[in-house]
């Protein structure tokens, strides 16, 4: 625990702003999501101290650990279930890194799609049936995605909760 409230207010500025890079790295897959978030939580708790620090560092764990388990056992069933390998997968990511510097924002999720829907065209030998599990894959991967943000919003709550009851209290 740090004694001057300055170094108190940077680091929990840095922690906020940690939390930002935390949460579009969710929806944004190039950025890392709720590891930042757990990890900006901890130094956090490290550097303030104190009982709301070290309870909302607790919270942070839990929710990031369901939100990421959840998110990856969730998104991997219905892949499963659809019968979609890793491997389309894992060429539409690369397509979405080549997509982010071909065209700036928008290639992301449009390099994934593309990428994706190529991916299981040339496994399925069929145009209509890959796109049909790129569709169902996409689905997988957006609900994913939406689990692990909602946990991860949840996560922000609690640590604006901690802040605030840290510096009304300090």
């Amino acid at each position: 625990m740090v004694d001057s409230l300055t170094v108190q207010i940077i680091v929990t500025v840095l922690a906020g702003l940690a939390y930002i890079v935390g949460l579009t790295g969710i929806v944004v897959p190039v950025l890392p999501g709720t590891i930042t978030i757990v990890i900006a939580t901890l130094v956090w708790a490290i550097v303030v101290g104190g009982w709301p620090a070290w309870v909302a560092f607790g919270i942070v764990l839990v929710l990031g650990a369901a939100g990421m388990t959840t998110s990856y056992v969730l998104t991997g069933r219905r892949l499963h279930a659809a019968e979609v390998p890793m491997w389309p997968i894992y060429v539409a990511i690369a397509s979405a890194i080549v997509g982010l510097f071909v065209i700036p924002f928008l290639g992301l999720p449009i390099g994934f799609l593309v990428g994706l829907y190529v991916a299981e065209s040339l496994r399925l030998k069929d145009w209509r049936k890959g796109l049909d599990n790129a569709w169902i894959a996409l689905k997988a991967l957006g609900l994913g995605i939406l689990i692990e943000f909602t946990l991860a919003m949840a996560s922000t709550l609690v640590f604006a909760i901690a802040v605030t009851v840290h510096f009304v209290t300090a």
